[in-house]
């Protein structure tokens, strides 16, 4: 019975090509990403198929070239830059005897390391807890349901439904309590409209240069690495032009290719 590594970080990345186009970018993309998680890649796992494999995603014979690297080079995890099913990550762990990470969950680590407002936090936290929500059923050993046999009777199920109730507690407060946070901002936003003052947002890919054009305007000294998403909370700041007076100018979050809905 396979359980999850807690720590390393030399990974293994993994891009299939289903005919979308820009493999090449779609691959430099996933190794920023990986490394702005704090991830060393070790190996790159390339492949073409026509569709992604239910059980697996990659398909039986790509999970065993991606399993032999693994072994070989010594790899804690595996980075898939695709979005998985629940069950297709369980299995992938499994066949791997590695941690394996899908697009969403590389991203939202990331998020947890940029975020520094208490908002973004929050944000974060929840994001982070309806992405685990979907992998409670069956996606763990010790969430797995009872089984027969001597010293394999467990709380099975009685385990999961714990965790279920504990997600779904933390959940409903974060909501809470970004609700209050939601209605504070909507009365700073009509003092700002009362005072007819222009706000203009800096927008644009992760790592365009924003913040650093921002903190050029501004001298605000705004956070600005050359990294995926240094920038995850919005900074707002006065800047006086000579055509249109006192404007709030704010540096947002980037942009970035196939960013799941659910994390907008």
């Amino acid at each position: 019975m396979f359980e999850r590594p807690a720590t390393g970080n030399r990974a293994i990345l993994v891009q299939l090509d289903f005919g979308e186009g820009d493999f090449a970018e779609r691959l430099e993309e996933l190794r920023l990403l990986a490394e702005s998680a704090g991830a060393t890649c070790i190996e790159v796992v390339q492949g073409r198929r026509q569709r992604p494999d239910s059980a697996t995603f990659a398909g039986k014979g790509k999970v065993a070239e991606i399993g032999e690297a693994a072994s070989s080079l010594g790899a804690d995890l595996v980075i898939f830059n695709h979005e998985l099913s629940p069950a297709q990550q369980r299995n992938l762990e499994r066949e791997l005897g590695s941690r394996v990470v899908d697009r969403s969950s590389l991203i939202l680590d990331i998020f947890a390391l940029r975020a520094r407002s208490h908002e973004g936090k929050l944000q974060v936290e929840l994001a982070q807890l309806q992405h685990l929500a979907t992998r409670l059923v069956r996606g763990w050993t010790h969430l797995e349901r009872q089984k027969g046999g001597i010293g394999l009777r467990g709380p099975g199920e009685k385990q999961l439904e714990t965790d279920r109730r504990l997600l779904g507690k933390r959940v409903a407060l974060l909501k809470d309590r970004l609700k209050q946070l939601e209605r504070q901002r909507a009365v700073r936003r009509r003092a700002r409209d009362r005072r007819d003052m222009l706000a203009v947002s800096l927008v644009g890919y992760t790592n365009a240069g924003k913040s650093t054009l921002f903190n050029a305007l501004t001298k605000a000294g705004a956070y600005a690495a050359d990294q995926l998403f240094a920038t995850l909370d919005t900074t707002s700041r006065r800047v006086f032009l000579p055509e249109s007076g006192q404007v709030i100018l704010s540096d947002t979050v980037g942009f970035i290719r196939d960013l799941p809905h659910s994390l907008v």
